[in-house]
């Protein structure tokens, strides 16, 4: 379960068959604009970084590189978990959690204080925010480790750049001093 929802945030969206009148794509230009002002708001804050599936996937891929992304992994699948409502799936979900993300035998390990505390015994009966003070760990983790990191990456600059000259494309720079020259003289 926790799976699809990880990698349903990690899909690309399709692309739309609009297009305008000179053959170019409106999504693409609109999403290019989109996202810069994304880009700008993954540097704002973690919190806005997570909320932006592009900037989740490019957030993993940088953690992937420093061999961390159980981290984000365990947060996204918190956020999952806080939003279920079946008892049922709640109970998998948090067995789901406890064995991927806190059990000694974990595949993918967090690095918590308390997960020693948490046994298996408290997953029978789940609740919502029963991994919270976990899910906290991590973020602050991510957010004074990580993320400053992250800002300063290559990965994350060069997305940044791309982005800069698609919205200030060299064409349109010539133009503008053309322009500016003729009415300038």
């Amino acid at each position: 379960m926790f799976n699809r929802a990880v990698s349903r945030l990690s899909r690309k969206r399709p692309p739309s068959d609009a297009h305008d009148s000179d053959g170019s794509s409106s999504s693409s230009r609109s999403s290019s604009r989109q996202s810069l002002k994304s880009t700008a708001k993954w540097a704002t804050s973690l919190e806005n970084l997570l909320e932006d599936p592009e900037g989740v996937k490019r957030f993993r891929e940088f953690l992937k590189k420093e061999f961390s992304e159980e981290n984000v992994l365990f947060w996204l699948a918190c956020e999952d978990f806080k939003k279920t409502q079946d008892k049922k799936q709640m109970q998998e979900k948090a067995k789901e959690i406890y064995t991927t993300f806190l059990s000694s035998k974990a595949s993918s390990q967090v690095n918590v204080e308390g997960q020693s505390r948490l046994n298996e015994k408290i997953l029978e009966e789940p609740h919502p925010l029963m991994f919270q003070k976990l899910q906290d760990q991590i973020f602050n983790l991510m957010k004074y480790d990580s993320y400053s990191r992250f800002l300063k990456s290559d990965l994350f600059l060069k997305h940044k750049r791309t982005e800069e000259e698609e919205e200030d494309p060299p064409d349109a720079q010539t133009a503008a001093k053309r322009a500016s020259r003729i009415y300038n003289t």
